[in-house]
């Protein structure tokens, strides 16, 4: 039996975002996440006396410059060959672009394949590895052309960095389908490039591992490498999960709930819950309230006091952090505005729909993201409004949540 350590898209070093930064304990481990998951995979290829470890592109982040990022990784490549475990790797997009790539001299039991492909074989296993390499940071067209044919009465592995047929959220590189990919007569493909994990055949295995370690919430769940065993009854490929941190969407439904005793309460057992059936070392949470309750003025009004307090009860199952606290909340029948509070309510509704005000609003929202540019990265402007749609969709949430806000606090205290 040979065992194999599938990966891809480390991105060693990349920031996680989208994180509490106010927390001091949550920064320092978000900051070595990637690196811990290197770590972890490390140890499982030794652990699992594995031959090889295939590194099917991403191994980097881009045009990061860092001589310990440099540094970190030959020592864990080191700790491979020590234990005479070889590493096969393709260049992916952002491996094409780091400056590291070029600079760094990797330890001796590292392949790494060319733009022009060409295969390897796994020492003393019959076993051939199979790749190409991005060759600049864009790949619109197909790479199957390059690959050679597998190699007659062995095993062939071949590693590709791909968007496949295409993937929300990824750029489209290097396109072909399952089907393709399936006709070249290769045994296993070890794919990289799209961050969830996804089996797209067996016979043959065609996997795409996913990251090792997710950076946002849109990269939720825990994350993994892929344990490729190869024997003679053929091969098997089981994930096997490596990150050390975890980010969770957790939506309560509070309906019902009038006390804050008893929601404080709630949220504590639902954290109890997330925390056990955590699978990484640690979680990074997004705490969703949802429903109709009594409270849901005073949640509004009062929403930095509730963010610090389930903060606190996350940190003290020893395994969870709050990342943020979202209200997707309705009053109950009888706790909707009434009298004077309702008449201004509708009147607000009715100012916030003329073209004038949503016209001054979104010049305030295009002052606001002018100041955040200056503390923001540019990724963050863009996820809250890449473009004039984008600008304009945004405006009209905070105009909305804004005339919910002051009603809230108006009845907060009443309700």
């Amino acid at each position: 039996m040979t065992r194999i350590l599938h990966t891809a898209d480390i991105h060693l070093d990349s920031p996680l975002r989208s994180l509490a930064l106010r927390s001091e304990g949550l920064r320092a481990r978000v900051q070595a996440a990637t690196r811990r998951a290197l770590e972890s995979i490390v140890d499982l290829a030794i652990a699992e006396s594995c031959a090889a470890v295939l590194i099917a592109g991403d191994l980097f982040d881009g045009a990061g410059r860092s001589a310990r990022t440099g540094a970190f990784l030959i020592a864990q490549l080191d700790r491979l060959r020590a234990e005479g475990i070889a590493v096969f790797y393709i260049r992916g997009n952002h491996d094409a672009a780091s400056p590291i790539t070029g600079n760094v001299e990797l330890p001796g039991n590292v392949h790494v394949f060319t733009g022009r492909g060409g295969h390897r074989e796994i020492p003393g296993t019959g076993i051939h590895v199979h790749g190409v390499s991005f060759s600049g940071r864009h790949a619109p067209d197909s790479l199957l052309p390059k690959f050679g044919a597998p190699v007659a009465g062995a095993v062939n592995i071949a590693m590709l960095h791909t968007s496949l047929a295409g993937a929300a959220g990824h750029d489209p590189y290097a396109p072909c389908s399952p089907a393709e990919l399936a006709a070249m007569g290769f045994d296993y493909w070890a794919l990289g490039h799209v961050h969830r994990r996804q089996v797209h055949g067996t016979r043959p295995w065609i996997v795409m591992p996913g990251m090792p370690q997710g950076r946002d919430i849109g990269e939720d769940g825990p994350k993994s490498a892929t344990l490729i065993e190869i024997g003679p009854e053929g091969i098997t490929a089981e994930e096997r999960v490596v990150s050390p941190v975890e980010f969770l969407r957790c939506p309560l439904d509070i309906t019902g709930v009038a006390e804050e005793d008893a929601l404080r309460d709630l949220i504590r057992a639902e954290f109890a819950r997330q925390a056990g059936a955590l699978v990484s070392e640690d979680g990074i949470l997004r705490l969703q309230l949802t429903g109709e309750s009594p409270l849901h003025w005073r949640l509004r009004r009062d929403r930095a006091l509730w963010e610090e307090t389930a903060e606190g009860l996350a940190r003290a199952t020893g395994r969870l952090w709050l990342e943020s606290l979202d209200l997707d909340l309705a009053a109950p029948g009888e706790a909707r505005p009434a009298g004077a509070v309702a008449d201004l309510a509708a009147l607000m509704d009715e100012i916030a729909a003329g073209e004038a005000f949503r016209a001054e609003g979104r010049a305030a929202v295009e002052a606001m993201l002018s100041e955040l540019s200056k503390v923001l990265p540019r990724a963050e402007l863009d996820r809250m409004a890449a473009d004039e749609a984008g600008l304009a969709a945004l405006a009209e949430r905070l105009l909305a949540s804004g005339a919910e806000e002051i009603t809230a606090r108006m009845t907060g205290a009443a309700t």
